[in-house]
Parts: structure tokens; C-alpha cells; sequence
């Protein structure tokens, strides 16, 4: 075995450093055991060690805040940065508010209407970073001769201007629909930019596919990151180096749930289950992140019409593999996503909020909270507030946390200049 490598088989990352043997009093031992997740002690005192050195002076933690936060996708992508800190989120959905307390228990977390928020009254202060995915749909419906204020579609849009005016962050990143840069000539494109330079900072763009960071999923999102005119500009070349050499597959993600299907039910009562870390791979690996525990794993079959449809229908298939005579009225009109069954072998179709429309790879019905939860890349530690709908609709709209990691890490990047 080489210094710093791994056991064959051991499914273990490979950690590229220097051995070294140290001995640490049993108190030293128990306290970090305690405090630290990891899939064994060694991992732990890796973690007790880095949090040590980035919590020193010079290694400085940039402080966060996430607007429009909804459960805390973006959140938990920079939180994954050692050097990123949450302090702060707002947003209205209660349940979402509620997860993200959960997952972020240090954060103040604001859940109410933005417009009604004084940005004095949050507490947030010395913000390094604002992030976020305010709605914009008023910028592509917009008569090019009206005023972007008087669409009452983009008053949320500006709310997270004034948030940025007031605090001064060093970065910004702003998530939308990737529709966002073409629409009407990239109309849309070009205001957000043109208002964030007239805030005094350097606006770079570009069209991310999730799956090119290791999320099992085909998410095509438009990211805008800007950058404080005096500390730098950032260049979306450097995010390439965080590609994933091999896409991760739905099989990938979810291999390991499979064995617990016939245990799995439709109680609320009995969404936590128990699961093996003897299969694994470097996905799984981020995902159990030193758990064993599922959670949100609250499944539904769907009554017996819709499982004999679904039964004709191939991984990657559709509707149109269903015989005609099982549906209850002819149509040749239907989405080509309608009925479709996730392929195990691929990258999802982007998952949605919970409609019916999209299929396990192996079993008759639609993915449990937790299944569409890895296939966005959430690890299985971020548990989810409120009834099956309420987290099935976080889920959905959430930014892939491994996404998201990737552009924290091209921000940092570009702030690390200025230390």
C-alpha cells in the first residue's frame, strides 16, 4: 500500500498527504469521536483537524447568506466548503424554513415575506457572499419600453438587489432557469448584469449541467456570479477543474436502497431505516457521509391501474410503451416524460416536486423523498421538515448541493486572491 493510498476494496477515497503516527490522551479520543461524523475514527480526526486550521485566523471563513433559500440546496453545496460559513437565510415557505433550521442550527434563519424585512432588523452583518435563485419571470415578459419595477413579477428580484446594496458582499451568486439568457434576445441576461455592474461588480454568466459534478441528475441551470469590482473578476473556466471524470448514474445513487424495499412503507411513522455501507462507491461515500440512517424514505405505491402501466415500461421508456387499451382515453399528445422510468444506467431526468410523472428504475412508483433527494445530491444526514408533499416540493426545487459546491469553489478561488 502506498503512504497516503488505500486498501484494495476497501472503498475508501484515496487521500493524497504524508502518514504520520501520533498519540492522542483517551479524553482527546472521546471528545472528538463525539463530536466529529465520519465513517471511522481516522476520518474523524481528519475532519476535528481541518476544522481546527480553518476556523485559525489565517484561514478565514467567508459568511453566507442564502435568499429565496427554499430547504437549503446552495447552502449545503458552500457549507461542504470548509471555508464557507451559513449564517443567515430567509424565505417564506414554513416547511422549508424548518429544514433549514434543522440542517443549519447556527444560521438565523428569517421565514416571511422579504418585502417586509428590514434588512437592519435581520442581524446579518459582515456578509461576505449573498446567494440565491430570485424569481425573474418578469424580465422575460417585459415590454422592452415598461419599467422593470413596474412589473410586480420582479419585485422579489429587486429585493435581493436591495439586500446586496446594503451589505456590500464580496460575491453574489444568483441561480435561475437557464431559459433566463436566451429568452428574447437574452433581454433578461442583459438587465440582471447590467444591474448588478451598476452596483459595482464584475458579472460573468454561464448555462451549468449538474451532472458534470457528480450529480446523478441532467439539470441544466443558468448561474450568475459576480464579483466586488476591488476585489477581482471571477472566470467560469475555473469551475472545469471540479467536473467529474465519470457522470454518476441513478443505479450509482440508489443501489443501495434497493434491499430495503420490502421493509419500506407508506406510514409516516416509519420513514427511518437502517442500511449497509457494504455497498458503496464514491457517490455513496458523500452521501452516507458517516451515517447509516435513511430518512425521508416514506414510499407510495400507486393504486393498481397506473402499477400494471408502469409495468410495461422499460428503464428510459415512456407512455408510448404502455399498451393503448390500458389508458382510459386515447391521447398521442402526451409529454414525453409523461410515465417515463428513470434509466439506472444513466443520469435522471431533472426531478421535479413530487408529480407523478417520472419513475423508479426498478419498482412500480414514483421516488421516495430520500431517492429524489440523492438523485439531487443531498447527502442522507440533511433530513426534511413536513408531510411528504412539503418534501417532495423542497426537494424539487432545490439547487444541487454538488452543484453548487463547485461554484463555491470557483469563489473561493477568486476571494482567495485578496488574503
Amino acid at each position: 500500500m502506498n503512504k497516503g493510498g488505500k486498501r484494495e476494496g476497501s472503498g475508501r477515497k484515496s487521500i493524497q498527504g504524508k502518514e504520520v503516527k501520533i498519540k492522542l490522551p483517551f479524553e482527546v479520543i472521546d471528545k472528538i469521536d463525539k463530536e466529529y461524523k465520519g465513517s471511522c475514527l481516522s476520518d474523524k480526526i481528519r475532519k476535528s483537524i481541518d476544522d481546527g486550521l480553518y476556523n485559525k485566523s489565517e484561514f478565514k471563513k467567508y459568511r453566507v447568506i442564502d435568499l429565496f433559500s427554499g430547504c437549503g440546496g446552495i447552502s449545503e453545496g458552500f457549507k461542504q466548503n470548509n471555508r464557507m460559513e451559513i449564517v443567515g437565510a430567509i424565505d417564506f415557505d414554513k416547511a422549508a424554513c424548518k429544514t433549514f433550521k434543522y440542517n443549519f442550527p447556527q444560521a438565523n434563519v428569517i421565514c416571511g415575506d422579504i418585502t417586509q424585512i428590514d434588512v437592519k432588523d435581520t442581524g446579518f452583518k459582515d456578509v461576505d457572499i449573498i446567494v440565491g435563485g430570485p424569481p425573474c419571470q418578469g424580465f422575460s415578459a417585459l415590454n422592452r419600453h415598461q419599467k422593470l419595477e413596474d412589473d410586480p413579477r420582479n419585485k422579489l428580484f429587486f429585493q435581493f438587489l436591495r439586500f446586496v446594496k446594503e451589505l456590500r458582499p464580496k460575491a453574489i451568486m444568483i441561480e435561475n432557469v437557464r431559459q433566463i439568457l436566451t429568452n428574447k434576445d437574452g433581454f433578461a441576461r442583459k438587465k440582471i448584469c447590467e444591474l448588478m455592474e451598476e452596483m459595482g461588480y464584475n458579472v460573468q454568466y454561464k448555462i451549468l449541467d449538474a451532472s458534470d459534478y457528480g450529480v446523478p441528475q441532467k439539470r441544466m441551470r443558468a448561474v450568475f456570479v459576480g464579483i466586488r469590482n476591488d476585489i477581482g473578476k471571477v472566470d467560469f473556466n475555473i469551475i472545469n477543474k471540479y467536473k467529474v471524470e465519470k457522470k454518476t448514474t441513478v443505479d450509482e445513487a440508489l443501489c443501495d436502497l434497493y434491499e430495503i424495499e420490502k421493509n419500506a412503507s407508506d406510514d409516516e411513522t416509519n420513514e427511518v431505516y437502517s442500511i449497509s455501507n457494504s455497498i458503496t462507491n464514491e457517490f455513496l461515500n458523500k452521501m452516507h457521509d458517516g451515517t447509516n440512517y435513511i430518512f425521508n424514505h416514506r414510499i407510495n405505491y400507486p393504486n393498481e391501474d397506473v402499477q400494471k402501466r408502469i409495468s410495461y415500461v422499460p428503464q428510459g421508456g415512456n407512455w408510448k410503451d404502455v399498451p393503448e387499451e390500458l389508458f382510459p382515453s386515447k391521447r398521442d399528445n402526451r409529454h414525453s416524460n409523461y410515465m417515463r422510468r428513470l434509466d439506472g444506467k444513466g443520469q435522471s431526468t431533472t426531478i421535479d416536486t413530487g408529480h407523478a410523472v417520472y419513475f423508479h428504475p426498478i419498482f412500480n412508483r414514483v421516488p421516495s423523498a430520500r431517492e429524489s433527494a440523492r438523485i439531487q445530491s443531498f447527502p442522507d444526514r440533511f433530513i426534511f421538515i413536513g408531510n411528504k408533499g412539503e418534501q417532495l416540493r423542497q426537494v424539487g426545487n432545490a439547487v444541487p448541493p454538488l452543484m453548487a459546491n463547485a461554484v463555491s469553489n470557483m469563489i473561493l478561488e477568486v476571494l482567495k486572491n485578496e488574503e
